[in-house]
Protein backbone atom coordinates (compact mmCIF):
# COMPACT_ATOMS: atom_id res chain seq x y z
CA UNK A 1 0.00 0.00 0.00
CA UNK A 2 0.90 3.59 -0.69
CA UNK A 3 2.91 4.85 2.61
CA UNK A 4 0.16 8.09 2.64
CA UNK A 5 -2.28 5.35 3.90
CA UNK A 6 -2.37 3.50 7.42
CA UNK A 7 -5.16 1.51 8.98
CA UNK A 8 -5.98 2.59 12.14
CA UNK A 9 -9.05 1.49 14.80
CA UNK A 10 -9.21 5.42 15.59
CA UNK A 11 -8.87 8.69 13.35
CA UNK A 12 -9.66 12.03 13.20
CA UNK A 13 -12.77 12.60 11.11
CA UNK A 14 -12.32 15.01 8.25
CA UNK A 15 -15.73 16.70 7.30
CA UNK A 16 -15.99 17.36 3.59
CA UNK A 17 -18.28 20.79 3.61
CA UNK A 18 -19.59 23.45 0.67
CA UNK A 19 -21.13 26.52 0.99
CA UNK A 20 -24.45 24.86 0.63
CA UNK A 21 -24.09 22.04 3.03
CA UNK A 22 -21.97 24.00 5.51
CA UNK A 23 -25.42 25.28 7.52
CA UNK A 24 -26.84 21.79 7.65
CA UNK A 25 -23.46 20.42 8.38
CA UNK A 26 -22.96 22.93 11.28
CA UNK A 27 -26.34 22.21 13.00
CA UNK A 28 -25.41 18.25 13.33
CA UNK A 29 -21.68 19.83 15.48
CA UNK A 30 -21.37 19.64 19.08
CA UNK A 31 -22.37 23.47 20.50
CA UNK A 32 -18.75 24.34 21.28
CA UNK A 33 -17.35 23.24 17.82
CA UNK A 34 -20.44 25.15 16.24
CA UNK A 35 -18.78 28.12 17.78
CA UNK A 36 -15.24 27.69 17.55
CA UNK A 37 -16.27 27.81 13.79
CA UNK A 38 -18.33 30.29 13.60
CA UNK A 39 -15.26 32.61 15.50
CA UNK A 40 -12.80 31.13 12.88
CA UNK A 41 -15.36 32.18 10.09
CA UNK A 42 -15.68 28.45 8.28
CA UNK A 43 -18.05 28.85 5.55
CA UNK A 44 -16.76 26.00 3.40
CA UNK A 45 -15.06 27.69 1.11
CA UNK A 46 -13.10 24.90 -1.65
CA UNK A 47 -9.74 25.12 0.11
CA UNK A 48 -10.97 26.32 3.45
CA UNK A 49 -9.39 24.08 6.55
CA UNK A 50 -10.61 24.61 10.25
CA UNK A 51 -9.07 21.92 12.98
CA UNK A 52 -11.43 21.51 15.95
CA UNK A 53 -9.88 21.28 19.27
CA UNK A 54 -11.41 18.76 21.66
CA UNK A 55 -11.93 19.91 25.19
CA UNK A 56 -8.59 18.79 26.50
CA UNK A 57 -7.17 20.69 23.50
CA UNK A 58 -6.49 18.28 21.15
CA UNK A 59 -6.92 17.91 17.52
CA UNK A 60 -10.51 16.15 17.71
CA UNK A 61 -12.13 16.95 14.27
CA UNK A 62 -10.90 18.45 11.27
CA UNK A 63 -13.72 20.66 8.41
CA UNK A 64 -12.67 20.91 5.14
CA UNK A 65 -14.19 22.93 2.10
CA UNK A 66 -14.63 21.77 -1.12
CA UNK A 67 -16.91 23.02 -4.54
CA UNK A 68 -20.29 23.06 -4.09
CA UNK A 69 -22.06 20.18 -6.48
CA UNK A 70 -23.83 22.14 -8.57
CA UNK A 71 -20.69 24.46 -9.47
CA UNK A 72 -19.86 24.81 -13.06
CA UNK A 73 -16.77 22.80 -12.29
CA UNK A 74 -15.48 20.99 -8.98
CA UNK A 75 -11.93 19.85 -8.46
CA UNK A 76 -11.92 16.43 -7.69
CA UNK A 77 -8.14 16.40 -6.41
CA UNK A 78 -9.28 19.61 -4.22
CA UNK A 79 -8.66 16.67 -0.93
CA UNK A 80 -5.08 16.86 -2.21
CA UNK A 81 -4.51 20.03 -0.10
CA UNK A 82 -4.29 18.06 2.52
CA UNK A 83 -1.67 16.35 3.09
CA UNK A 84 0.00 19.57 3.68
CA UNK A 85 -2.46 21.04 5.65
CA UNK A 86 -2.57 18.35 8.34
CA UNK A 87 -0.46 17.80 11.33
CA UNK A 88 1.01 14.29 11.34
CA UNK A 89 -1.51 11.61 12.41
CA UNK A 90 -4.18 9.91 11.04
CA UNK A 91 -7.59 10.94 9.30
CA UNK A 92 -10.21 8.81 8.12
CA UNK A 93 -12.82 10.81 6.09
CA UNK A 94 -16.86 11.37 8.04
CA UNK A 95 -18.61 11.99 4.86
CA UNK A 96 -18.05 11.37 1.22
CA UNK A 97 -16.90 13.96 -0.87
CA UNK A 98 -17.31 14.46 -4.95
CA UNK A 99 -15.84 11.15 -5.92
CA UNK A 100 -14.23 9.32 -2.76
CA UNK A 101 -12.19 7.50 -5.10
CA UNK A 102 -10.66 10.32 -6.73
CA UNK A 103 -10.16 11.95 -3.28
CA UNK A 104 -7.78 9.14 -1.64
CA UNK A 105 -6.10 9.24 -4.86
CA UNK A 106 -5.40 12.63 -4.80
CA UNK A 107 -4.59 12.41 -0.70
CA UNK A 108 -1.50 9.94 -1.96
CA UNK A 109 -0.93 12.32 -5.19
CA UNK A 110 -0.58 15.36 -2.62
CA UNK A 111 1.66 13.47 -0.29
CA UNK A 112 4.71 13.01 -2.75
CA UNK A 113 7.78 15.72 -2.18
CA UNK A 114 10.69 15.63 -4.03
CA UNK A 115 13.82 15.46 -1.26
CA UNK A 116 16.97 13.56 -3.29
CA UNK A 117 19.11 16.66 -2.79
CA UNK A 118 16.98 18.08 0.23
CA UNK A 119 15.99 17.66 3.50
CA UNK A 120 12.04 17.78 2.31
CA UNK A 121 10.34 15.57 5.26
CA UNK A 122 7.27 14.32 3.51
CA UNK A 123 3.60 15.31 5.19
CA UNK A 124 3.08 13.15 8.25
CA UNK A 125 -0.43 12.88 7.78
CA UNK A 126 -1.95 9.42 6.61
CA UNK A 127 -5.32 8.57 5.54
CA UNK A 128 -7.28 5.64 6.27
CA UNK A 129 -8.11 3.67 3.63
CA UNK A 130 -11.99 4.55 2.77
CA UNK A 131 -14.54 1.80 2.56
CA UNK A 132 -15.22 0.27 -0.81
CA UNK A 133 -12.00 1.82 -2.44
CA UNK A 134 -9.63 -0.63 -4.16
CA UNK A 135 -6.62 0.67 -2.30
CA UNK A 136 -4.50 -1.54 -4.64
CA UNK A 137 -5.10 0.14 -7.36
CA UNK A 138 -5.20 3.32 -5.85
CA UNK A 139 -1.71 2.53 -4.93
CA UNK A 140 -0.46 1.50 -7.91
CA UNK A 141 -1.45 4.54 -9.77
CA UNK A 142 0.21 6.92 -7.14
CA UNK A 143 3.42 5.04 -6.77
CA UNK A 144 3.62 5.23 -11.09
CA UNK A 145 2.74 8.91 -10.18
CA UNK A 146 5.78 8.97 -7.57
CA UNK A 147 8.06 7.19 -10.60
CA UNK A 148 7.34 9.62 -13.08
CA UNK A 149 7.65 12.88 -11.06
CA UNK A 150 10.97 11.89 -9.42
CA UNK A 151 12.17 10.90 -12.77
CA UNK A 152 11.70 14.53 -14.17
CA UNK A 153 12.39 16.27 -11.28
CA UNK A 154 15.75 14.42 -10.96
CA UNK A 155 18.13 17.69 -12.74
CA UNK A 156 20.22 16.40 -16.23
CA UNK A 157 23.42 16.20 -14.34
CA UNK A 158 22.12 13.24 -12.87
CA UNK A 159 19.03 11.94 -15.49
CA UNK A 160 21.19 11.77 -18.51
CA UNK A 161 20.42 9.01 -21.28
CA UNK A 162 22.73 6.45 -19.24
CA UNK A 163 20.83 7.28 -16.17
CA UNK A 164 17.44 6.96 -17.71
CA UNK A 165 18.62 3.73 -19.09
CA UNK A 166 19.34 2.54 -15.96
CA UNK A 167 15.65 3.82 -14.09
CA UNK A 168 14.34 1.55 -17.10
CA UNK A 169 16.36 -1.41 -16.56
CA UNK A 170 15.42 -1.64 -12.82
CA UNK A 171 11.71 -1.19 -13.39
CA UNK A 172 12.57 -4.06 -16.06
CA UNK A 173 14.23 -6.02 -13.53
CA UNK A 174 11.51 -5.55 -10.82
CA UNK A 175 9.34 -7.30 -13.02
CA UNK A 176 10.92 -9.72 -14.74
CA UNK A 177 11.46 -7.88 -18.03
CA UNK A 178 13.71 -8.35 -20.83
CA UNK A 179 15.81 -5.05 -21.56
CA UNK A 180 18.14 -4.15 -24.20
CA UNK A 181 20.11 -0.90 -24.85
CA UNK A 182 21.14 0.00 -28.48
CA UNK A 183 24.31 2.68 -27.18
CA UNK A 184 26.48 5.29 -29.29
CA UNK A 185 27.42 4.56 -32.93
CA UNK A 186 25.79 1.46 -32.54
CA UNK A 187 22.69 3.14 -33.39
CA UNK A 188 24.09 3.88 -36.87
CA UNK A 189 25.32 0.08 -37.69
CA UNK A 190 21.77 -1.06 -36.73
CA UNK A 191 20.09 1.85 -38.77
CA UNK A 192 18.52 4.33 -36.20
CA UNK A 193 20.29 6.94 -37.63
CA UNK A 194 17.81 10.10 -36.50
CA UNK A 195 18.16 9.37 -32.86
CA UNK A 196 21.82 8.85 -33.45
CA UNK A 197 22.05 12.50 -35.04
CA UNK A 198 19.95 14.09 -32.40
CA UNK A 199 22.65 12.96 -29.14
CA UNK A 200 25.74 12.89 -31.13
CA UNK A 201 26.72 16.49 -30.36
CA UNK A 202 27.09 15.32 -25.85
CA UNK A 203 29.51 13.16 -24.42
CA UNK A 204 26.90 11.40 -23.49
CA UNK A 205 25.80 8.50 -25.93
CA UNK A 206 23.19 8.69 -27.02
CA UNK A 207 20.76 5.00 -27.01
CA UNK A 208 17.27 3.58 -27.38
CA UNK A 209 16.24 1.81 -24.56
CA UNK A 210 14.12 -1.51 -25.28
CA UNK A 211 12.03 -3.32 -22.44
CA UNK A 212 9.61 -6.37 -23.47
CA UNK A 213 7.13 -7.98 -21.05
CA UNK A 214 4.15 -10.01 -21.43
CA UNK A 215 2.93 -13.46 -22.63
CA UNK A 216 3.60 -13.09 -26.83
CA UNK A 217 0.22 -14.38 -27.71
CA UNK A 218 -1.62 -11.46 -25.72
CA UNK A 219 -2.34 -8.51 -27.97
CA UNK A 220 0.91 -6.57 -28.32
CA UNK A 221 1.01 -2.94 -26.94
CA UNK A 222 3.80 -0.31 -27.47
CA UNK A 223 4.44 2.15 -25.59
CA UNK A 224 7.37 5.12 -27.08
CA UNK A 225 8.59 7.72 -25.32
CA UNK A 226 10.71 10.69 -25.54
CA UNK A 227 13.81 10.76 -23.48
CA UNK A 228 15.46 13.94 -24.39
CA UNK A 229 17.28 14.74 -20.99
CA UNK A 230 18.07 17.96 -21.92
CA UNK A 231 17.30 19.99 -24.39
CA UNK A 232 19.72 23.43 -25.21
CA UNK A 233 17.58 23.67 -28.50
CA UNK A 234 20.60 22.49 -30.16
CA UNK A 235 22.13 25.24 -32.80
CA UNK A 236 18.77 26.85 -32.99
CA UNK A 237 19.34 27.19 -29.53
CA UNK A 238 16.65 28.31 -27.03
CA UNK A 239 16.94 31.43 -24.86
CA UNK A 240 17.21 30.98 -21.36
CA UNK A 241 14.09 31.31 -20.45
CA UNK A 242 13.26 28.30 -22.50
CA UNK A 243 16.06 26.23 -21.39
CA UNK A 244 15.16 26.53 -18.03
CA UNK A 245 13.25 23.50 -17.51
CA UNK A 246 14.16 21.43 -19.81
CA UNK A 247 15.12 18.92 -17.48
CA UNK A 248 11.73 18.10 -18.11
CA UNK A 249 11.79 17.33 -21.97
CA UNK A 250 12.07 13.44 -21.21
CA UNK A 251 8.75 13.76 -19.39
CA UNK A 252 7.38 11.38 -22.20
CA UNK A 253 9.78 8.58 -21.03
CA UNK A 254 8.98 9.04 -17.43
CA UNK A 255 5.55 8.57 -17.82
CA UNK A 256 5.84 6.11 -20.50
CA UNK A 257 7.95 4.02 -17.62
CA UNK A 258 4.85 4.86 -15.07
CA UNK A 259 2.43 3.95 -17.46
CA UNK A 260 4.09 0.74 -17.91
CA UNK A 261 5.25 0.04 -14.51
CA UNK A 262 1.14 -0.12 -13.64
CA UNK A 263 1.09 -2.18 -16.88
CA UNK A 264 3.55 -4.72 -15.31
CA UNK A 265 2.22 -4.56 -11.80
CA UNK A 266 -1.35 -4.83 -12.71
CA UNK A 267 -0.71 -8.32 -14.87
CA UNK A 268 -2.44 -7.14 -17.61
CA UNK A 269 -2.54 -9.72 -20.75
CA UNK A 270 -0.56 -7.67 -23.11
CA UNK A 271 2.47 -8.25 -24.71
CA UNK A 272 4.30 -4.99 -23.98
CA UNK A 273 6.73 -3.42 -25.31
CA UNK A 274 8.44 0.03 -24.06
CA UNK A 275 10.90 1.98 -26.60
CA UNK A 276 12.89 5.18 -25.42
CA UNK A 277 15.07 7.19 -27.23
CA UNK A 278 17.53 8.79 -24.99
CA UNK A 279 19.94 11.91 -26.05
CA UNK A 280 20.92 15.41 -25.16
CA UNK A 281 20.56 17.48 -27.62
CA UNK A 282 23.53 19.49 -27.23
CA UNK A 283 25.96 22.00 -28.83
CA UNK A 284 29.47 20.92 -30.18
CA UNK A 285 31.14 21.28 -33.16
CA UNK A 286 29.67 17.81 -34.56
CA UNK A 287 26.31 18.99 -33.77
CA UNK A 288 23.53 18.28 -36.42
CA UNK A 289 22.95 21.81 -38.26
CA UNK A 290 19.46 23.07 -39.83
CA UNK A 291 18.89 22.27 -43.34
CA UNK A 292 20.86 18.85 -42.70
CA UNK A 293 19.49 15.92 -44.38
CA UNK A 294 18.93 12.76 -42.45
CA UNK A 295 17.81 9.41 -43.66
CA UNK A 296 15.02 7.91 -40.96
CA UNK A 297 15.06 4.44 -40.20
CA UNK A 298 12.07 3.96 -42.13
CA UNK A 299 13.90 4.97 -45.24
CA UNK A 300 12.33 8.52 -45.83
CA UNK A 301 14.84 11.53 -45.60
CA UNK A 302 14.58 14.16 -43.19
CA UNK A 303 15.24 17.79 -43.77
CA UNK A 304 15.86 19.58 -40.48
CA UNK A 305 14.38 22.87 -40.47
CA UNK A 306 15.01 23.56 -36.66
CA UNK A 307 17.39 21.54 -34.42
CA UNK A 308 14.93 22.35 -31.53
CA UNK A 309 12.06 20.18 -32.94
CA UNK A 310 14.09 17.16 -31.76
CA UNK A 311 11.90 15.04 -30.35
CA UNK A 312 9.61 14.21 -32.96
CA UNK A 313 13.47 13.11 -34.79
CA UNK A 314 13.90 10.48 -32.34
CA UNK A 315 10.65 9.50 -31.83
CA UNK A 316 10.35 9.25 -35.77
CA UNK A 317 13.03 6.23 -35.73
CA UNK A 318 11.78 4.79 -32.27
CA UNK A 319 8.58 4.62 -34.14
CA UNK A 320 9.27 3.18 -37.07
CA UNK A 321 10.59 -0.06 -35.04
CA UNK A 322 7.49 -0.17 -33.30
CA UNK A 323 5.65 -0.24 -36.93
CA UNK A 324 7.83 -3.28 -37.88
CA UNK A 325 6.26 -5.73 -35.21
CA UNK A 326 2.40 -4.46 -36.40
CA UNK A 327 1.37 -3.55 -32.91
CA UNK A 328 -2.75 -3.74 -32.01
CA UNK A 329 -2.06 -0.48 -30.10
CA UNK A 330 1.08 2.07 -30.68
CA UNK A 331 0.85 4.82 -28.21
CA UNK A 332 3.62 7.58 -28.05
CA UNK A 333 3.97 10.41 -25.59
CA UNK A 334 6.35 13.69 -25.62
CA UNK A 335 6.76 16.54 -24.54
CA UNK A 336 6.91 18.10 -27.90
CA UNK A 337 5.23 21.70 -28.74
CA UNK A 338 4.89 25.23 -27.21
CA UNK A 339 2.00 25.28 -30.20
CA UNK A 340 0.49 22.91 -27.52
CA UNK A 341 0.50 24.71 -24.39
CA UNK A 342 -0.10 28.33 -26.13
CA UNK A 343 -3.34 26.15 -27.36
CA UNK A 344 -4.59 24.03 -24.35
CA UNK A 345 -2.44 25.26 -21.59
CA UNK A 346 0.33 22.92 -19.54
CA UNK A 347 -2.56 20.89 -17.91
CA UNK A 348 -4.39 19.42 -20.90
CA UNK A 349 -1.96 18.15 -23.28
CA UNK A 350 -3.71 17.56 -26.74
CA UNK A 351 -4.10 13.67 -28.19
CA UNK A 352 -4.33 12.63 -31.75
CA UNK A 353 -5.65 9.24 -33.16
CA UNK A 354 -7.95 8.54 -36.45
CA UNK A 355 -9.09 5.53 -34.47
CA UNK A 356 -12.63 6.66 -33.67
CA UNK A 357 -13.50 4.23 -30.49
CA UNK A 358 -10.00 4.68 -29.08
CA UNK A 359 -10.75 8.75 -29.27
CA UNK A 360 -13.63 8.49 -27.68
CA UNK A 361 -12.19 5.58 -24.63
CA UNK A 362 -9.25 8.19 -24.09
CA UNK A 363 -11.56 11.44 -23.57
CA UNK A 364 -13.46 8.73 -20.98
CA UNK A 365 -11.39 7.64 -19.33
CA UNK A 366 -9.32 10.76 -18.85
CA UNK A 367 -12.63 12.63 -17.58
CA UNK A 368 -13.52 9.49 -15.38
CA UNK A 369 -9.70 9.65 -13.67
CA UNK A 370 -9.22 13.29 -13.57
CA UNK A 371 -6.43 13.40 -16.25
CA UNK A 372 -7.74 15.80 -18.34
CA UNK A 373 -6.44 15.23 -22.68
CA UNK A 374 -8.17 16.70 -24.94
CA UNK A 375 -8.51 15.87 -29.04
CA UNK A 376 -7.34 17.31 -31.67
CA UNK A 377 -7.66 16.72 -35.30
CA UNK A 378 -4.63 14.85 -37.82
CA UNK A 379 -5.58 17.37 -39.86
CA UNK A 380 -4.45 16.00 -43.79
CA UNK A 381 -4.63 19.31 -45.47
CA UNK A 382 -2.08 20.88 -43.38
CA UNK A 383 0.29 17.66 -44.57
CA UNK A 384 1.81 19.22 -47.35
CA UNK A 385 3.02 22.07 -44.76
CA UNK A 386 5.68 19.35 -44.30
CA UNK A 387 7.49 18.88 -47.95
CA UNK A 388 10.73 19.70 -48.69
CA UNK A 389 12.21 21.14 -51.62
CA UNK A 390 15.64 18.70 -50.85
CA UNK A 391 13.57 15.41 -48.60
CA UNK A 392 11.22 13.79 -48.41
CA UNK A 393 10.02 16.15 -45.44
CA UNK A 394 11.16 18.48 -43.17
CA UNK A 395 11.04 18.23 -39.34
CA UNK A 396 10.11 21.90 -38.29
CA UNK A 397 8.25 23.79 -41.59
CA UNK A 398 7.87 27.58 -41.31
CA UNK A 399 5.07 29.69 -39.84
CA UNK A 400 3.39 30.03 -37.00
CA UNK A 401 0.46 28.16 -37.31
CA UNK A 402 -0.58 24.63 -36.46
CA UNK A 403 2.61 23.23 -34.79
CA UNK A 404 1.08 20.38 -32.56
CA UNK A 405 -0.74 19.44 -35.56
CA UNK A 406 2.32 19.40 -37.81
CA UNK A 407 3.89 17.38 -35.67
CA UNK A 408 1.92 15.03 -35.00
CA UNK A 409 1.29 14.47 -38.85
CA UNK A 410 4.80 14.19 -38.81
CA UNK A 411 5.07 11.20 -36.63
CA UNK A 412 1.76 9.81 -38.75
CA UNK A 413 4.59 9.78 -41.47
CA UNK A 414 6.21 6.80 -39.53
CA UNK A 415 3.07 4.64 -38.49
CA UNK A 416 1.73 2.24 -41.39
CA UNK A 417 0.87 -1.22 -39.85
CA UNK A 418 0.38 -0.87 -36.17
CA UNK A 419 -3.24 -1.43 -36.08
CA UNK A 420 -4.21 1.75 -33.89
CA UNK A 421 -2.26 4.95 -33.19
CA UNK A 422 -2.39 7.22 -30.39
CA UNK A 423 -0.19 10.61 -30.20
CA UNK A 424 0.17 12.51 -26.80
CA UNK A 425 1.96 15.70 -27.08
CA UNK A 426 2.27 16.37 -23.21
CA UNK A 427 3.76 18.78 -21.04
CA UNK A 428 5.06 16.92 -17.90
CA UNK A 429 5.15 19.91 -15.42
CA UNK A 430 2.86 21.32 -13.09
CA UNK A 431 4.18 25.46 -13.36
CA UNK A 432 2.31 26.21 -9.94
CA UNK A 433 1.17 23.63 -7.16
CA UNK A 434 -2.00 23.17 -7.45
CA UNK A 435 -4.36 20.37 -4.95
CA UNK A 436 -2.58 17.07 -5.29
CA UNK A 437 -0.12 19.14 -7.86
CA UNK A 438 2.95 20.32 -6.73
CA UNK A 439 5.03 22.40 -8.45
CA UNK A 440 7.71 20.11 -10.71
CA UNK A 441 7.72 17.18 -12.84
CA UNK A 442 3.92 15.53 -13.51
CA UNK A 443 2.12 12.46 -14.46
CA UNK A 444 0.22 12.78 -17.15
CA UNK A 445 -2.05 11.06 -19.57
CA UNK A 446 -0.59 7.73 -17.84
CA UNK A 447 -3.28 6.80 -15.42
CA UNK A 448 -6.22 7.76 -18.25
CA UNK A 449 -4.09 5.47 -20.48
CA UNK A 450 -3.83 2.59 -17.89
CA UNK A 451 -7.34 2.70 -17.23
CA UNK A 452 -8.26 2.48 -20.32
CA UNK A 453 -5.74 -0.40 -21.04
CA UNK A 454 -7.11 -2.00 -17.96
CA UNK A 455 -10.54 -2.32 -19.12
CA UNK A 456 -9.43 -3.71 -22.63
CA UNK A 457 -6.76 -6.15 -21.36
CA UNK A 458 -7.30 -6.83 -17.74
Amino acid sequence: MHPAFQNAASAVPITFATKSTWETLAAALPEPARHFAKANAFTGKPGQYLALPAADGSLAHVLFGIEDQAGAWRDLFRPGQLPGLLPAGTYRFANAPHDTRLAALAFALGSYRFGRYKKNDAPGAKLTPPDGIDMIEISRMAKAATLARDLINTPANDMGPEELAQAAQALADKFGAKFSCIVGDDLLKQNFPLIHAVGMASTRAPRLIDIAWGDASHPKVTLVGKGVCFDTGGLDLKPSSGMLIMKKDMGGAANVLALAQMIMDAKLKVRLRVLIPAVENAVAGNAFRPLDVFKSRKGLNVEIGNTDAEGRLVLADALALADEEKPDLLIDLGTLTGAARVALGPDLPPFYTDDEPLAADVARHAHAENDPLWRMPLWMPYDSWLDSKTANLNNAPGGAFAGSITCALFLKRFVESAKSWLHVDIYGWTPSAKPARPEGGECQAARALYKLLSERYG
